[in-house]
């Protein structure tokens, strides 16, 4: 199969950006062609989102010429997750279960997906796709320009289509704060779940990462930074999903204390740097 970029097949997606260097020496190293795209959903007692899901990203996928696998990461769950997921292989091409054991959480299945994925480019996105899957043409069509594109709810506010309690706003206000004044990540919204990445360029993130609950995605953005990667923050469509299982208080100062934890790990070495980072440019 041609790794060349994949013409849309309707006028509302636009063209894979083109095979970088690292896409190309990766194509050469596997011997076979990949996958376009990687899609890795992070699922905990999923079975009754995940029809929708699924079936939103089939008619997304449908619609769009680029070769795609799905990868369902079953974090240990207790009802039929996984069993939806069999039952929907026979039906979705390019649908792979794959399972934590134990739970270990979210930061943790991304990382597993990622890391499984064989993709050109990758995105993780919430089970409940509270960001539309249509919304992934911006962050893939960023990826032409730069190594990691993240969706931001904050950039543009008039995106949203179902608001967060107003508790639960200024809770992520004061996060995000927290972000700048303590690692010195600098963007909108980290935690918004729709965030795509050059999988060659980004595997080193992903291999260094060690938090492995909600707190995550500061860590990959802290990381990006240090090995040289470019990012850019993309508005997008967005909607609250009242079943999160993001606990304000509890699960909020769990993240703080991981922020702590992201310094600590710099600190001490942790995080060693690429042998390429240094060419890179921040943006």
């Amino acid at each position: 199969m041609s790794l060349a970029p994949p013409e849309p097949r309707n006028g509302n997606s636009t063209p894979l950006p083109p095979l970088g260097s690292d896409d190309r020496q990766a194509a050469a190293r596997s011997g076979a062609a990949s996958p376009d795209v990687s899609i890795i959903i992070p699922a905990y007692n999923e079975e009754k989102r995940l029809p929708r899901t699924l079936e939103q990203i089939e008619k997304y996928l449908a619609a769009r010429s680029f070769a795609a696998e799905i990868l369902v990461v079953d974090d240990g769950s207790r009802d039929s997750t996984a069993q939806v997921v069999e039952r929907w292989q026979g039906r979705l091409a390019g649908l792979r279960l794959v399972s934590n054991g134990n739970n270990r959480g979210k930061g943790y299945s991304v990382r597993h997906g990622m890391l499984e994925a064989t993709g050109r480019f990758t995105l993780f996105t919430d089970a409940d796709l509270s960001a539309p899957i249509e919304e992934a043409d911006k962050l893939l069509s960023a990826l032409e320009k730069f190594d990691v594109a993240i969706g931001s709810r904050a950039l543009d506010r008039g995106l949203i289509e179902a608001h967060q309690s107003g508790i639960r706003e200024l809770a992520g206000r004061s996060f995000n704060w927290a972000v700048r004044l303590v690692i010195g990540v600098q963007f909108a919204d980290t935690q918004c779940g729709f965030k795509a990445f050059r999988r060659e360029r980004a595997r080193v993130i992903f291999e260094q990462q060690r938090i492995e609950r909600f707190g995550f995605d500061p860590e990959l953005l802290f990381l990006a930074r240090r090995h040289g990667l470019r990012v850019v923050e993309m508005p997008v469509r967005w909607a609250h999903d009242p079943a999160t299982r993001v606990h304000v208080f509890g699960d909020g100062l769990r993240m703080v204390l991981e922020l702590a934890v992201i310094r600590w790990n710099s600190l001490i070495g942790r995080y060693p740097a690429s042998p390429t980072s240094a060419g890179r440019s921040n943006s």
